[in-house]
């Protein structure tokens, strides 16, 4: 996958060898026969925004995939590498060293970053453009939700990132439906991460694991696989809008 590409910077779009020499689709291929498929959609909900964070200190990339709870096509995505707000110069070359050097992609990362205030309002405009929210200021989410392998990314480090960067928790991050928790509930059996659930369902993991775009990529290929076996993807934890620090769990059985 060309990064610059996912980043909205690819100056190499007319370069066939650039073309040839790496991927510009974001198209899953291989699990999904729509007309199979069509019509097993949930009746609340009609995209998925397929989200995972990287970045233990502070988020350092920020993708997302807006998959049609339809078709289970990919029909956008958002991808952002973010630059720290609160590290020296010399921290976050080290950061980045540890993070994305051995995966090679520290380059692109140095040459996009941007910080995540910014990110957000390149988020806010991407999820309007694509009618997921309304411009008014805090606008909840239309008809969509988030997706991720675990809590952590909504629950704990979007609100972390949120005070480092003096930016006032968004509305749209109320709820989230975790996929380990459909995963334990529909299949009976519990499932650690990301690789345990693709290892069970028989799904070849693709690109990078903690390359968030790649990550992203797998998440939605495991969404993908639970949607066709028959699972109904729900809501599985709520924030109150008056306290955000307390969330509500809706599933008796869940990851803990």
């Amino acid at each position: 996958m060309c990064l610059y590409y996912t980043q909205d910077k690819c100056t190499m779009m007319q370069d066939s060898s650039h073309l040839q020499k790496f991927n510009h689709s974001f198209c899953l291929e291989g699990l999904v026969n729509g007309d199979e498929y069509i019509n097993k959609h949930s009746e609340e909900l009609d995209f998925f925004l397929v989200l995972d964070l990287e970045g233990k200190v502070e988020i350092l990339e920020f993708p997302v995939l807006m998959i049609d709870a339809r078709t289970l096509d990919v029909v956008a995505f958002f991808h952002r590498f973010v630059r720290p707000s609160e590290m020296s110069e010399e921290r976050i070359n080290q950061y980045i060293e540890g993070k994305y050097g051995k995966l090679g992609v520290d380059r692109v990362w140095h040459d996009t970053a941007i910080p995540f205030d910014e990110v957000i309002l390149q988020f806010e405009e991407w999820m309007v453009k694509h009618s997921l929210c309304s411009k008014e200021p805090d606008g909840l989410l239309h008809r969509a939700a988030f997706v991720t392998c675990g809590n952590w990314d909504v629950k704990t480090k979007i609100p972390q990132q949120c005070k480092v960067s003096k930016m006032k928790l968004p509305s749209y991050f109320m709820e989230w439906i975790n996929l380990k928790d459909v995963y334990l509930n529909f299949y009976k059996r519990r499932a650690a991460g990301m690789r345990t659930m693709m290892n069970e369902l028989k799904i070849p993991l693709l690109g990078s694991h903690h390359l968030g775009i790649d990550d992203t990529k797998n998440i939605a290929r495991v969404l993908q696989r639970m949607l066709m076996d028959g699972a109904v993807l729900k809501i599985t934890a709520r924030r109150n809008p008056s306290t955000p620090e307390k969330v509500e769990f809706l599933f008796e059985n869940r990851i803990k």
